[in-house]
């Protein structure tokens, strides 16, 4: 890792670490292998959002190039989220992308990724699905949000109706997350998305 790139991450590594904002936005970050190239992140669900509760892990890769360009970071935690892939855990965010300043710092991608749960732009998407569901049928969306972030990120709100409906899928000899992604994709209608499944 260039010297310029390392020399600034390890600053900002430290501001994230003891920042009082950081902490209290429950936001943690730590290295993966003492290494200041790859970084692991953790951003806790907004309140009052479908996220509220949960617990998000994400992969930084710090390039070369850092602060020039900007680092690389995808959810490892499963979400459903228009701006975020459903799938790979990529992010349409702009400042991860042509809107980058290397003015900007690792505490400013956490604050705004943890923004980005808080405010959704389902027209610059990530997830088609995800976010044509965000638009159409907003109750299903958060909903369907709040089961994903119990399931895979701790949350504490159960929808016990879907997962019924999952386990119904799954008596056809569908796997769990097979059948949770494709009753998502299909607003829990088990009938389309056994459909989907068998296509």
């Amino acid at each position: 890792m260039a010297n310029i790139a390392a020399a600034r991450i390890q600053r900002e590594f430290k501001e994230v670490v003891k920042s009082e904002e950081v902490a209290k936005c429950s936001i943690k970050v730590e290295l993966v292998n003492d290494s200041y190239s790859e970084l692991r992140g953790e951003i806790a669900g907004p309140p009052d959002t479908p996220y509220q509760g949960g617990n998000f892990h994400l992969e930084i890769k710090i390039p070369e190039t850092y602060p020039f360009n900007p680092p690389k970071v995808k959810f490892l935690t499963k979400i459903w989220h228009p701006n975020i892939s459903s799938v790979t855990g990529a992010i349409c965010l702009d400042i991860l992308k042509d809107q980058w300043a290397a003015a900007m710092t690792l505490r400013t991608v956490l604050l705004s990724l943890q923004a980005l749960l808080a405010a959704a732009e389902p027209d610059d998407p990530q997830d088609a699905v995800v976010a044509k569901q965000y638009k159409e049928n907003n109750e299903i969306f958060k909903k369907t949000a709040r089961h994903w972030t119990y399931t895979y990120a701790g949350g504490p709100q159960r929808e016990t109706d879907y997962e019924a409906k999952i386990q119904q899928v799954m008596n056809m000899g569908f796997d769990e997350h097979k059948a949770r992604v494709a009753l998502s994709s299909h607003n829990w209608d088990i009938e389309r998305a056994t459909e989907f499944l068998l296509s």
